[in-house]
C-alpha cells in the first residue's frame, strides 16, 4: 500500500497521552526534549498534530487560549515543529493556516524564531517586539534588596491570578494556579502585605526556567529573580522583553548570557494587551 501524500494526512488534536511523540518530535529537530513543558502544554492547552504513517508526528503545535473559556481575548501559538523529513513541503503552513481559520476573529500571538518568522509572515502575523533569552548560573552581588519576597502560599493564588490578569490583559487562571505543581519554585515579593510581583522557577532539562515573572519594577524583578536563583545549583534562563533594558544588563553582570532572540508577533491586534511594563518575562515562550 502506497504512503498517502502529506497533504492528505489529517491534523487531529493531541492529549496528554501524545507527550513522548511530541518530546520524540523536539529531538528529531534538534531541540530538548522538554517533557516536562510539554507535559504543562498539553494540559493547559490545545495540541494539535499530524500522524506520521511510519510511526510518530510529522508536525505538531499547541494553542494556549487566553480570557473566558467560551471567548477568549488570545490565542498563544508555540512548538510548532515539523519532523526533519518533513521539512520544507508545506506541512508547517498547512498546520499554521488551519489554526489562523479556526481562531476566527479571535487575536493570535506568538515568538517566532528567524527561521520560522517568514511562515508567519506570509500568514498576516506582524512583529511587534522581541525577547532576548539569558542562560548562565546566576552570581549574587550587590547591596541587598529592600524588597522582601517569600515562598507564595495557596491561599495567595486568587490573589496571583488576579494580578496576572491586570498586568497580562487576559484570564490565565488555567495556566497560573498549575504553577504550584509545575514549578521547583514559585514567590511572591510583599510590600506592607501587599503581593507586588510575582514569579516562578521551573525545571527545564538541566537549567532552570524563570516565568512567568510578573513585578512592579525593575528591582521588584530582580529581588525576585535573586531569590529564586540562591535556592536552585542549576543554571538560570529566562526571556526577557528587551525594552526592558535595565533587568538584561544586570542579568549580564550576574553571569548571564545572551543565547538568542525571538520577535514577538501578532495576528488581528496591532499589539499585546496588558502592561507590558510590568510583564518581564513569560511562563514559556511556547505559551506567551
Amino acid at each position: 500500500m502506497s504512503t498517502p501524500p502529506l497533504s492528505a494526512l489529517p491534523i487531529r488534536r493531541l492529549a496528554p497521552r501524545d507527550l513522548t511523540v511530541c518530546a520524540d518530535l523536539s529531538e528529531d529537530r534538534g531541540w530538548p526534549r522538554e517533557e516536562h513543558k510539554w507535559g504543562l502544554l498539553l494540559a493547559a492547552g490545545k495540541g494539535y498534530g499530524i500522524d506520521d504513517p511510519e510511526g510518530g508526528l510529522v508536525a505538531a503545535c499547541v494553542v494556549t487560549e487566553y480570557g473566558s473559556q467560551y471567548r477568549p481575548d488570545l490565542w498563544a501559538i508555540g512548538m510548532v515543529l515539523v519532523a526533519r523529513r518533513h521539512a520544507r513541503q508545506g506541512v508547517g503552513h498547512r498546520l499554521m493556516r488551519q489554526l489562523v481559520t479556526e481562531a476566527g476573529a479571535t487575536p493570535l500571538t506568538l515568538y517566532a524564531t528567524p527561521l520560522g518568522r517568514p511562515l508567519y509572515e506570509e500568514l498576516g502575523f506582524k512583529a511587534i517586539g522581541s525577547s532576548e533569552m539569558v542562560l548562565g548560573h546566576f552570581t549574587a552581588g550587590g547591596p541587598p534588596s529592600p524588597v522582601h519576597t517569600r515562598p507564595a502560599t495557596g491561599e495567595d493564588l486568587v490573589t496571583l491570578v488576579r494580578l496576572d490578569e491586570e498586568v497580562f490583559g487576559a484570564d490565565r487562571t488555567h495556566v497560573i494556579t498549575r504553577l504550584p505543581a509545575f514549578a521547583d519554585q514559585l514567590r511572591v515579593a510583599e510590600e506592607n502585605g501587599r503581593i507586588t510581583g510575582y514569579a516562578a522557577a521551573w525545571p527545564n532539562m538541566e537549567t532552570q526556567v524563570v516565568g512567568p515573572l510578573i513585578a512592579r519594577d525593575t528591582d521588584t524583578a530582580k529581588a525576585l529573580i535573586a531569590s529564586l536563583a540562591a535556592r536552585t545549583d542549576r543554571p538560570l534562563r529566562t526571556d526577557v522583553d528587551v525594552r526592558h533594558k535595565e533587568l538584561l544588563a544586570w542579568l549580564k553582570e550576574r553571569g548571564l548570557a545572551s543565547v538568542g532572540l525571538n520577535t514577538v508577533m501578532t495576528c488581528g491586534i496591532p499589539d499585546l494587551p496588558g502592561d507590558w511594563t510590568r510583564r518581564f518575562a513569560p511562563v514559556t515562550v511556547a505559551a506567551g
